[in-house]
């Protein structure tokens, strides 16, 4: 359970505000980079006393960031100040105080909360004298640190529980704190999956614009979906940044935002790619769905914009399809054809701008996820195995033909199976998707790929799908 306690680190662009929220989790969280404005949503994360939130720079200008997103990124520090409990100021040791930084401190000042002013980048020590020069602030004493190095750190976060005072016995409590199923949002930049995400939580938390690569980072938002009769439903919405193909990924921030990403699916229950319904399934979106089943999560498909397809069928361009349902078999298909890999994955038609079928996004990760539990009688696995062999028998390899002579389970999430075998190098690779898709269609696991082990009856090793 998070701590209802806030913190929150707050200053103009570029002053260090992500490293040192790096520094204080002890983990690489927020994008590090030294371009102005990386920071756009807020980031969070549980420090056990208190929740630690990363901002945006306020003040950002130029030509990198367009100008709703800056406005859209300042609304979100707007949000961080009004949930902190104490507010971390933090300036730049090197630059000095800039009129930008006053301007803060009056913002700041304003809100009637806690202020700990921080002088980063303090990494040497005759740069310690920088730190007076920010008493104008009128915000007390200055805290020299410096996030690169480490330095001062150790102070900061005694300064830190000082300011929070003593936690109670229901801030630490988290006995009764609900399981919840971590769903991600993956697709191409602009295919609508910060749209989702505002969507389902009915709230602008998520940066929302038409330009494409607006969310870097991957952000995380409990979900408390109150059903009707069925009570209580907790996820964890995590959006992330859009994926490019390796070749289009022209910068660092860029390298670092796809690595978020994937860490952010390879840590999910359920995984939803996004298409965008009017683009249809791109190169990128084959490769992203290979990459997600290949770490083992659960997939489904969400084809957004589906009120784009409705507006086109009533407008009557969509002639040739004698109904809007018929379309959509036909886009489904379509999709089917063009992943032909994925195991059954429910695809959802669904519109973010309208909230179409949005529900049917928690129904199918509860669905997913509760799939994925699911343990298999060893007899049953076996007896599958061996008619599946017996259907379409392994081709002969040399002379020789691939046997299984035993199947039992061994994991779940995703699922594992061992097969005991004459020779796994005759193994193919048609014959593995085979026995997969024949998995599969028996024990109906919609979206949840299979791994195969195989023990070799002479030697041991082991070989995933």
């Amino acid at each position: 359970m998070q701590s209802p306690r806030t913190v929150a680190l707050v200053g103009q662009p570029n002053v260090g505000k992500s490293r040192l929220f790096n520094r204080l989790a002890n983990k690489r969280i927020s994008i590090v980079h030294d371009q102005p404005g990386v920071t756009r949503d807020v980031i969070s994360e549980d420090m056990g006393p208190y929740t630690l939130l990363d901002t945006g720079g306020i003040g950002l200008t130029g030509k990198l960031t367009p100008q709703i997103i800056q406005d859209a990124t300042e609304e979100q520090v707007e949000f961080a100040i009004a949930a902190a409990d104490l507010i971390l100021f933090v300036t730049d040791g090197r630059k000095g105080c800039t009129h930008l930084d006053e301007t803060l401190a009056n913002k700041l000042r304003s809100t009637g909360k806690p202020i700990q002013l921080l002088v980063n980048k303090i990494d040497l020590p005759e740069l310690e004298e920088n730190v007076a020069e920010f008493s104008g602030l009128g915000l007390g004493d200055g805290l020299a640190v410096s996030a690169e190095h480490g330095y001062g750190m150790d102070e900061l976060k005694d300064t830190i529980l000082d300011h929070l005072g003593p936690e109670t016995i229901e801030e630490i409590d988290d006995s009764d704190e609900p399981r919840r199923i971590r769903i991600s949002f993956a697709g191409r930049p602009n295919v609508g999956k910060s749209s989702l995400c505002n969507q389902l939580l009915n709230s602008e938390r998520m940066i929302v614009s038409d330009v494409p690569g607006t969310t870097r980072e991957s952000v995380e938002r409990n979900l408390d979906y109150e059903t009707k009769g069925e009570g209580t439903w907790h996820f964890r919405l995590v959006d992330t940044a859009g994926m490019r193909r390796k070749r289009k990924v022209d910068s660092s921030l860029e390298y670092f935002s796809n690595l978020r990403t994937k860490d952010a699916i390879e840590s999910a229950d359920t995984v939803f790619l996004v298409i965008d319904a009017v683009d249809g399934v791109t190169k990128q979106d084959h490769i992203l769905a290979e990459s997600i089943l290949d770490d083992g999560r659960a997939l489904a498909i969400l084809v957004n914009k589906w009120d784009e397809a409705q507006a086109m069928h009533r407008s009557g361009k969509l002639e040739e399809y004698s109904s809007l349902k018929e379309f959509k078999e036909f886009y489904e298909e379509s999709i089917r054809k063009e992943l032909f890999f994925l195991p059954d994955s429910p695809i959802l038609f669904v519109s973010a701008k309208t909230g179409f079928s949005i529900e049917r996004i928690l129904q199918t990760a509860r669905q997913l996820d509760a799939i994925q539990n699911t343990k298999l009688p060893t007899g049953e696995l076996n007896r599958v195995i061996g008619d599946l062999l017996e259907r379409q028998p392994p081709p002969m390899v040399r002379g020789k033909r691939f046997k299984i002579y035993y199947v039992v389970q061994v994991g779940n999430r995703p699922f594992r199976v061992r097969l005991f075998c004459n020779q796994p190098h005759r193994f193919e690779k048609s014959y593995r998707r085979y026995l997969q898709k024949g998995f599969q269609s028996h024990f109906g696991f919609p979206g949840c790929p299979v791994f195969f082990h195989l023990t070799g009856k002479e030697q041991r090793y082991t070989e995933e799908s």
